[in-house]
């Protein structure tokens, strides 16, 4: 892992999968409703990236602000009800815009709204994951906001900061990108202390920038800088590191990309595959197994593939999709743990088939491999 500043900014150099938030301030004109040339500024940002060969998710924030422009609402409302028909409204202009954004660069876009639910819930968890993973493959820019219209206060996310580490963790993404209207995190807070110093580099780990994080930023959006800072932390989880920076620097995406020190680095403490296998050690029980040929070892061992339904001899559990599940080997060894496509009563059915004829079984098809190799973590032998 990254041991100073320089090295890490390396890393973003070489990133190739990127999620990328906005705040409410940079995409609204300061909340007086969608600012379409700062849009197009953001589209053609991440059409130099894309040109790049990088991979980009966006995580935007604006859709209550412009839905308080059409309804004339001068300040956000606090009822969950007066947020859900603002966002509702607000949402229509937002899609809209970026639309009208990206295809000047002759990219598509897709716009995903997702609940904690829909993350928490494994099998909503697979099944966002699939849909943005083949999104990237489609070369569309995929376009995430909280579904504000219908969250509640038991299931919301809280702020756009959140939601995107969310979707760090959940696609892998090499770097999360949060960019706001303050210059970076700071030892206190600059408008209130002179002698503020900008931190540049850091683990996201420390317990101390949380506390120097100070409130909100502005009266439009929802989050400030201690949201920033928790979402480093949980971004870093799933190996990523995450840059806290001003929207208001020209071209910042294509400068942090060419490495430029701008605004504050955060890395993780463990590399991305250990961070990964710590994640599924730490968030889930197992719920069954899948007892394999040994052909199928050898395939995840030595070449580290997907399983397919092909190399399953046999289950034990009654397990649904999104669970983890063992993989065992035919002298009763465990090699490994994934998270399953199928529930225990489909993979009975598919077992000692090929792929392709899944649909065939089945009648729809969740995924062609049983578990996909970017959710399966082996385990130690020697242990």
């Amino acid at each position: 892992m990254p041991t100073s500043a320089a090295q890490e900014r390396r890393v973003l150099r070489s990133a190739q999968r990127w999620v990328v938030k906005v705040g409410s301030s940079l995409v609204t004109d300061d909340g007086k409703g969608i600012d379409p040339e700062a849009i197009a500024k953001w589209a053609a940002q991440i059409a130099a990236l894309r040109a790049q060969a990088r991979e980009v998710v966006l995580v935007s924030s604006g859709a209550i602000a412009e839905g308080m422009k059409r309804l004339g609402w001068l300040s956000r409302p606090h009822e969950i009800h007066e947020l859900q028909a603002a966002a509702a409204v607000g949402q229509m202009g937002l899609a809209q815009a970026y639309e009208s954004g990206f295809a000047k660069w002759h990219l598509k876009t897709a716009q995903i709204l997702l609940t904690h639910d829909d993350i928490a819930d494994r099998r909503r968890y697979l099944n966002a994951r699939s849909t943005i993973s083949t999104l990237l493959q489609y070369g569309v820019v995929p376009i995430i906001n909280e579904n504000d219209t219908v969250v509640t206060d038991e299931i919301k996310l809280g702020d756009n900061d959140t939601l995107a580490a969310m979707v760090t963790n959940l696609i892998e993404a090499d770097v999360l990108v949060i960019l706001t209207d303050q210059s970076g995190l700071f030892t206190a807070d600059p408008r209130k202390d002179p002698a503020a110093t900008l931190i540049s580099f850091g683990k996201a780990a420390d317990p101390s920038f949380e506390s120097m994080a100070g409130g909100a930023g502005s009266g439009i959006g929802k989050g400030g800088m201690a949201t920033k800072v928790r979402a480093a932390q949980r971004a870093a989880r799933s190996g990523a590191a995450t840059v806290i920076a001003s929207g208001r620097e020209p071209d910042v995406l294509s400068r942090l990309a060419a490495a430029e020190s701008i605004g504050t680095c955060l890395v993780a403490e463990l590399a991305p595959i250990a961070a990964r296998k710590q994640w599924l050690a730490d968030q889930l029980q197992t719920r069954g197994r899948l007892m394999l040929d040994a052909g199928a070892v050898k395939v995840l061992l030595e070449q580290g593939k997907s399983l397919l339904p092909i190399g399953v001899t046999g289950t034990e559990g009654e397990f649904e999709r999104g669970d983890l599940v063992s993989c065992v080997s035919p002298v009763g060894q465990e090699i490994g743990r994934g998270l399953v496509n199928y529930g225990a009563n489909d993979v009975r059915r598919i077992m000692r088939r090929p792929s392709n004829e899944i649909e065939s079984i089945l009648g729809f098809v969740e995924e062609p491999e049983l578990i996909h190799r970017d959710n399966l973590i082996l385990l130690d032998r020697s242990k």
